[in-house]
């Protein structure tokens, strides 16, 4: 049984790949930023967007894509900021995937976006294996789940360009050592940008907000150097 299991499994990553290239071209020839969200669910995913949107708003056109098993709660917060927003449902599917995002793209406005934020479904596992043709994969990771999970879930944090540590605000209230997550992670991953952070308060979000627009700036820049 394993044997017939194994190619299988390959045969879906690889066409996974093919479709995650062809996104890819699709929003480098937009000049779009891409970044793919992803945590455990309850992390805070949503609660950063909101923020990141507060503060970006008038400066970057933004849309996004809200990954979930069921219901368009997500998105309709999203949608109450003004952004574009599309919900995909994966009824039971623990990921997103290329495919997926192709359908989505075509409910969205591509030309009047600069920031294009894939909120992926809640699981720790399945999003770090499929590549959506994004630029950059995002974890948040909260301190309420604890400082053993770089050593649980290393995928994640491997391929991960940027870690956000939120609910700063509880680590008096909770078992977790800061300094642990901080090296496990630099042992997984030691080109990996970290903020720590507090959606609710807001302290240490404006160092993220500012390396955000730097990569929205640097894709802006490439696509008027085409022009």
């Amino acid at each position: 049984m394993a044997q017939v299991k194994v190619p299988i499994v390959r045969n879906i990553l690889q066409a996974n790949e093919r479709l995650a290239a062809e996104n890819r071209r699709r929003f480098d020839e937009a000049g779009i930023y891409v970044f793919n969200l992803m945590s455990s669910p309850g992390a805070g995913k949503t609660s950063l967007l909101e923020r990141t949107i507060d503060h970006l708003s008038g400066r970057i056109k933004m849309a996004v894509i809200e990954g979930d098993i069921q219901t368009s709660y997500d998105a309709e917060r999203i949608q109450q900021k003004g952004v574009q927003a599309v919900q995909i449902n994966t009824d039971g599917g623990c990921h997103l995937d290329g495919n997926m995002i192709q359908q989505a793209m075509d409910s969205l406005d591509l030309a009047h976006v600069d920031l294009l934020i894939i909120e992926n479904v809640g699981n720790l596992v399945c999003p770090a294996e499929f590549n959506l043709g994004e630029h950059d994969k995002v974890m948040i990771f909260s301190v309420t789940e604890g400082d053993e999970k770089p050593l649980k879930y290393p995928l994640m944090f491997q391929t991960s360009s940027v870690l956000l540590i939120n609910k700063i605000d509880l680590l008096p209230y909770v078992d977790c050592d800061l300094s642990k997550v901080r090296d496990r992670a630099r042992q997984l991953n030691g080109g990996q940008e970290v903020f720590e952070i507090s959606c609710r308060t807001g302290e240490g979000l404006e160092p993220w907000f500012v390396w955000l627009e730097g990569k929205v700036r640097e894709r802006q820049s490439r696509r008027s150097a085409r022009a």
